[in-house]
């Protein structure tokens, strides 16, 4: 819980913190929100996941366990990858959307879309030692979305 919530918080600093970035999005330290909307698998990993998962994918220790991405062989499936994007999965918080947050938790929640999903597992599934030819797309990251029970 304490560490779903420091990676949440800090996205959400980086977030927040985008707005005063200055200069090209190339050379941005940290994507603008509006130009986050727009980024790619890479753009995705470096402003997003390297915060815990380090910027060489090897993970860390010490006030908390982030898991190495680099050759990690549960990366075989890209569809295990963009489910735990999307959801999340221990301390590591949900990047899908997430309709039941409000307050803070709603402000500070990052939600990417299906695209930049499929986007960032594809990356990282052919980046970092890890060299998994098929990839993701979109749709497949939208049909893994849990489905809602209607009422009658």
């Amino acid at each position: 819980m304490k560490r779903t919530m420091r990676c949440g918080i800090m996205a959400a600093m980086l977030l927040a913190a985008s707005a005063h970035a200055q200069g090209p999005v190339a050379d941005a330290a940290i994507l603008p929100p509006d130009a986050l909307a727009h980024a790619d698998g890479e753009q995705v990993f470096r402003h997003i996941c390297q915060g815990c998962h380090m910027p060489d994918a090897r993970g860390a220790t010490g006030a908390g366990t982030y898991p190495a991405l680099a050759g990690d062989p549960k990366l075989a499936s890209a569809t295990f990858a963009a489910e735990i994007v999307l959801g999340g999965r221990r301390d590591m918080p949900s990047f899908g959307p997430r309709p039941d947050l409000q307050g803070f938790d709603a402000m500070r929640h990052v939600d990417l879309t299906d695209a930049q999903i499929a986007a960032v597992v594809n990356y990282v599934r052919s980046h970092f030692g890890n060299h998994y030819a098929d990839t993701i797309g979109a749709a497949d990251v939208a049909a893994l979305h849990p489905q809602t029970p209607r009422k009658p």
